[in-house]
C-alpha cells in the first residue's frame, strides 16, 4: 500500500513525531506506515486522514499486489 503521508506532513510542516503525538502513535509506527512495512488499522488510518483533512483515498493508495 502506497501513501502519501511524507508529503501531507511537509506541507503542514509538521515531524513523524508531531503527528505520532496528535494521533497517539510512535514516532516508530509512522516511520513504518511512510516507509510500508506497517499497514494502518482502518481506525488508524482515518485518524491520519483527518488529521490532514482528506480521505483514506486521498493519503492511501491500493497498489496491485496488496
Amino acid at each position: 500500500m502506497k501513501n502519501n503521508i511524507k508529503v501531507e506532513r511537509a506541507i503542514k510542516n509538521i515531524t513523524q513525531k508531531g503527528l505520532a503525538d496528535v494521533i497517539s502513535v510512535s514516532r516508530q509506527t509512522i516511520n513504518a506506515i511512510e516507509t510500508g512495512k506497517y499497514v494502518p488499522s482502518t481506525v488508524l488510518a482515518l485518524k491520519i486522514a483527518k488529521f490532514f483533512g482528506k480521505t483514506v483515498d486521498d493519503i492511501f493508495t491500493l497498489e496491485d499486489d496488496d
